[in-house]
C-alpha cells in the first residue's frame, strides 16, 4: 500500500507541475501582453523560462534536500529525452523544418554549453556557486543574442493568433500566484515520492532522475511537440526543444548552484556524453537540408532505447 501511495503522489506531483507551469506561463504572458511587451520578447523570456520551471523546481527542491543525483539526473535526463524522444517521435510523425539561425548558432551553442556543464561538474565533482554564476552569465548573453536576432528580423514573425475572449484582468495575477504555488508544491511532492520509490526498490537516485523525473518534467514539451506534429505545425519544434535544453542548463542548473552547491557524481560521465552526442547527432541530421526527417527520428528513438537499456 505504501508504494501505491507514493506512485499516486508522484502522479499528483507531475500534474501539479504541468498545470502550475501552464497557468504561470499563460498568466505572466497575458500580463506582459497587456503591458505592451512584444510577443516575441514574451516568448523568448517568460514562456521559455516557464517551460523550464518544472525542471527548476524539482532540481532546486532535490538539491536542498540533499538528493543531488536527482538534481543533475533531472537536467541531463530531460535534455537527452527532449532530443532523442520528443524530437524523435515528432519527426517520425512528420518531417520537421529547422530555421537557419537554429542550425548555425543555437544548436552549436547547445553543444558547447552541454560540454562546458559536464566539464565543470566532472572537474571537481560539483557545481559551485561560481560555476552557477558563469552559467547565469551565459544565459544573459544568450538572451541578448535572441533579442538582437529578433530586431534584425532573422526570426520568423509569430503567426499564432489567440482565439476566443481574453481572460479578465483580475484573473491573471491569480493564475501567476496559484501556478507558482502549484509548481513549488508539485516539486516537493515529486521529489519526496520519487526518493521513497527509489529507496524501496533499491534504485539509484541517478536512475530516478534520468528517467521518471526527467520524463515527468518533460511532459509539457512532449505533448506540445507531438501535438504540433499531428496538426501539421512542426516548424517550431526543434527551436523550442533546443531553447528548452539551453534554459535547463543555464537557468535551472545555474539557479540551483547559486542557491546551494550541487555535487556532480562521476557516474554521470556517460550520461553527460550521451547528452552531448544527442545534440551533435541532431546537428548532423539537420545541417545539410535544414530539416529533421523520419530516418533521423527513428535513429534517435533507437538511441534512447539503447541508453535506457544501459542505465537499467
Amino acid at each position: 500500500m505504501e508504494i501505491l501511495l507514493q506512485l499516486l503522489l508522484l502522479v499528483v506531483g507531475f500534474v501539479l507541475l504541468m498545470k502550475g507551469a501552464d497557468w504561470f506561463v499563460d498568466g505572466a504572458a497575458d500580463i506582459a501582453d497587456r503591458l505592451g511587451i512584444p510577443q516575441l520578447v514574451i516568448g523568448l523570456t517568460i514562456v521559455a523560462m516557464g517551460t523550464s520551471l518544472p525542471e527548476a523546481a524539482v532540481s532546486i527542491s532535490a538539491a536542498l534536500k540533499g538528493s543531488a543525483d536527482i538534481t543533475i539526473g533531472n537536467v541531463v535526463g530531460s535534455n537527452i529525452m527532449n532530443v532523442l524522444v520528443i524530437l524523435g517521435l515528432t519527426s517520425v510523425i512528420c518531417t520537421i523544418p529547422v530555421q537557419k539561425s537554429t542550425v548555425r548558432y543555437e544548436i552549436p551553442f547547445t553543444i558547447l554549453i552541454t560540454i562546458a556543464f559536464a566539464a565543470m561538474g566532472l572537474m571537481d565533482n560539483k557545481m559551485s556557486r561560481l560555476e552557477g554564476g558563469i552559467l547565469w552569465g551565459l544565459m544573459i548573453v544568450y538572451l541578448i543574442y535572441l533579442l538582437v536576432m529578433a530586431k534584425k528580423g532573422t526570426d520568423k514573425k509569430e503567426e499564432e493568433e489567440k482565439s476566443g475572449k481574453k481572460k479578465p484582468a483580475w484573473l491573471l495575477p491569480i493564475m501567476v500566484i496559484v501556478g507558482a504555488v502549484m509548481i513549488v508544491k508539485g516539486s516537493d511532492v515529486t521529489v519526496d515520492a520519487a526518493t521513497v520509490i527509489a529507496r524501496t526498490f533499491g534504485m539509484e537516485e541517478r536512475f530516478i532522475g534520468l528517467t521518471i523525473i526527467a520524463f515527468g518534467t518533460s511532459l509539457p514539451e512532449l505533448v506540445t511537440s507531438v501535438t504540433a506534429g499531428i496538426k501539421g505545425k512542426p516548424d517550431i519544434a526543434v527551436g523550442n526543444i533546443v531553447g528548452s535544453n539551453i534554459f535547463n542548463i543555464l537557468f535551472v542548473v545555474g539557479t540551483t548552484a547559486l542557491i546551494t552547491p550541487v555535487p556532480y557524481a562521476a557516474s554521470f560521465l556517460v550520461d553527460s556524453f550521451v547528452a552531448v552526442a544527442a545534440v551533435a547527432f541532431l546537428f548532423v541530421c539537420v545541417v545539410k537540408n535544414k530539416k529533421l526527417g523520419r530516418l533521423g527520428g527513428f535513429l534517435m528513438l533507437l538511441g534512447y532505447a539503447a541508453f535506457f537499456v544501459y542505465i537499467l
